[in-house]
């Protein structure tokens, strides 16, 4: 395995995974949208069924194979790059909130299936302001990349 991702370019796996990151996030700021609408509709009309069928789609098409590749393109990089890089504060700092970020696909993943087994769970302001979490992470992630501060 080691050969294998050490015989891949770098700069191929870390553009790879830039294009994960990015249909991962449009999923993770899409979804919540989805269910601000879900939350405004009428019981058993024809958005509902348009917005449950919508969310099942982002969730099976876009944001659950695109977090996928994140993390396993990643954690090639960090494998490619070798294990110390994890150990760097910047880094730490990262995996934390791609930690978080999982985390909140996970409870996105769980107001889904709540929303398609008919319950509501949350308002569709709940919702648009969850909406900004996964920008506002996206924000300190890049910066920690970009700039890899020392703390």
């Amino acid at each position: 395995m080691t050969d294998l991702i050490h015989a891949i370019p770098y700069d191929l796996l870390r553009g790879l995974h830039l294009l994960a990151v990015i249909a991962w996030m449009a999923g993770l700021l899409m979804l919540p949208r989805l269910f601000a609408y879900h939350a405004e509709a009428a019981r058993g009309g024809e958005l509902e069924l348009k917005m449950t069928e919508g969310a099942r789609r982002v969730m099976a098409v876009i944001l659950n194979p695109a977090m996928i590749a994140t993390w396993v393109l990643g954690l090639a990089m960090l494998w490619a790059r070798g294990w110390e890089t994890a150990m760097q504060p910047w880094m730490v700092a990262k995996l934390v909130l791609v930690l978080a970020l999982s985390g909140y696909h996970g409870m996105l993943a769980g107001a889904r299936r709540r929303f398609a087994a008919g319950e509501r769970p949350g308002s569709s302001r709940r919702w648009r302001m969850l909406n900004e979490v996964p920008f506002l992470i996206a924000i300190a992630v890049v910066l920690l990349v970009t700039l890899e501060p020392t703390f």
